[in-house]
């Protein structure tokens, strides 16, 4: 149990795994947090926890997630915000999760870090209750339609293909692009959407040739498609870490003297770490990312410094998402209230990232389907080094 603040009082119930914080001030914004804690698989039966000092890998991403989330909520705390926030842990082994909903009473707000299923949920339910329903971490939106309560804050695989796309034509407009591929149907859904977007641009379409590539390619396969006399452009369009990995270092294989750009999809990010190795110097890797945070801002320091001296470890991203979500739509939920439907898209209160939440709409029907994510990152990598953000 946490020291009660003075507007804020946290009570933690392992029993139900629930995190209950009742703030002392009325009027009180209710806001419900779904977030996978695995409670009753780390905490025994006399409420021992099970892994000594460690935290197992199943845990870490909606613990991490929960931290920021409390970051958050002292902020808060510091600021008098009359908050009613009830956490629940949604892999409790006691309570379903429809048995969790069914506890709430009214809330004007849910935030999650869900899987397919529990999104699915979640998001009948925000539509049922007539209140916006937030998804920090799904790139996809599994199906849901007509739900203009449906918030996806990370972007669908659709939104990052059309934002290479335009990004391309703004940087790369006059190259010939190359399209590097493997077969897969992941790959070919992006071949489609590439394909559908160069027939509906009201700019010039790219040029791209489309290359497919065994598991295994070398890169004498990749030589006829470089130029010594040119600026080189590759889309890496494919999800698989290995292909990717692959591409870049036959790249760097092939050659030194060509000048290339390698252009990806966000699963580049997984390998960041790799690109200070020798084997990944030389081409400008790039891919977007809806979240980015240079951590040089004092919130980012203050979290940071919290981690290194009280938990020896340095804080994910999914730490700061949760800081800032919570932050960001608690803000707009105290100003709001009720009407935060309709000022979904509302830019401020801007922590780290910027968000740009638009409407999907049906083309059939024009009607809206939900609303995303679509602002992108874009983060170019040479030998190790971030060269630009934009």
């Amino acid at each position: 149990m946490r020291k009660p603040g003075t507007y804020i009082l946290i009570v933690i119930s392992l029993l139900f795994g629930q995190t209950e914080i009742f703030a002392q001030n009325n009027p009180r914004q209710k806001i419900a947090v779904f977030v996978p804690l695995y409670l009753d698989s780390a905490f025994d039966a006399t409420n021992g926890y099970r892994y000594d000092k460690s935290f197992p890998k199943f845990i870490n991403p909606g613990l991490e997630f929960y931290e920021g989330i409390q970051f958050a909520l002292d902020s808060l705390n510091k600021e008098n915000t009359p908050l009613e926030v009830f956490v629940f842990d949604t892999r409790s082994t006691k309570t379903l999760l429809q048995e969790q909903l069914n506890e709430l009473d009214s809330v004007g707000l849910i935030i999650a870090h869900a899987n397919a299923q529990e999104n699915w949920v979640l998001a009948d339910e925000a539509r049922i209750r007539k209140v916006p329903y937030i998804n920090v971490n799904l790139p996809n939106d599994g199906g849901i339609t007509n739900n203009p309560y449906f918030v996806m804050l990370n972007p669908s695989l659709k939104t990052h293909v059309e934002m290479v796309y335009r990004h391309l034509q703004k940087y790369f407009a006059v190259n010939a692009i190359t399209v590097l591929r493997k077969k897969g149907q992941m790959e070919d859904l992006i071949k489609t959407y590439l394909e559908d977007f160069s027939k509906s641009t009201l700019s010039v379409p790219l040029k791209l040739n489309y290359v497919d590539l065994d598991d295994y390619f070398t890169e004498k396969q990749l030589l006829p498609f470089l130029d010594s006399n040119r600026q080189n452009v590759f889309f890496a369009a494919s999800l698989d870490e290995n292909f990717n990995r692959r591409l870049i270092t036959q790249v760097v294989l092939a050659g030194k003297h060509y000048k290339t750009t390698i252009i990806g999809m966000p699963t580049l990010d997984n390998i960041e770490k790799d690109f200070s190795k020798p084997e990944y110097k030389g081409p400008e890797i790039i891919y977007g990312q809806p979240f980015y945070n240079s951590k040089m801002d004092k919130v980012s320091t203050q979290i940071n410094n919290h981690f290194t001296t009280k938990m020896f470890a340095r804080p994910s991203d999914m730490v700061f998402r949760g800081y800032e979500v919570m932050w960001k739509y608690s803000k707009l939920l105290t100003q709001y209230k009720t009407d935060l439907s309709s000022n979904l898209s509302n830019k401020s209160n801007k922590v780290f990232t910027d968000f740009d939440i638009q409407p999907v709409l049906n083309k059939q029907t024009m009607t809206m389907e939900y609303f995303e994510n679509k602002k992108l990152y874009f983060l170019k990598w040479q030998d190790g080094v971030i060269r630009g953000v934009n």
